[in-house]
């Protein structure tokens, strides 16, 4: 055999492999990734400032005018900030 004949069906292998591992690949059963899924540990609770920021985030410029947007965000700052809470933060939070 030459060497073109050669390169050729080294060629035609190596194609038919990788035609038979993406076939094993599609084929797998789904179970196996749910199962992936039900080993993680559950979930912390989201902070609810987290969650009113994402609203008011996705809720555009309209975010900038509604009230409970500007007392999310004001509160953020102030978390970030690191300055301690109002009297009147203190007396809503009861």
């Amino acid at each position: 055999m030459d060497g073109k004949t050669l390169a050729r069906i080294g060629a035609v292998v190596f194609i038919a492999l990788a035609v038979v591992a993406t076939a094993i690949e599609v084929n797998r059963p789904v179970y196996q990734a749910e199962s992936q899924t039900a080993q993680r540990p559950p979930l912390v609770t989201r902070d609810p400032l987290d969650a009113e920021l994402t609203r008011c985030s996705g809720i555009g410029a309209a975010g900038s005018r509604d009230p409970s947007c500007l007392k999310a965000w004001a509160e953020n700052r102030r978390r970030f900030l690191g300055q301690p809470a109002t009297a009147t933060q203190s007396e809503g939070a009861r």
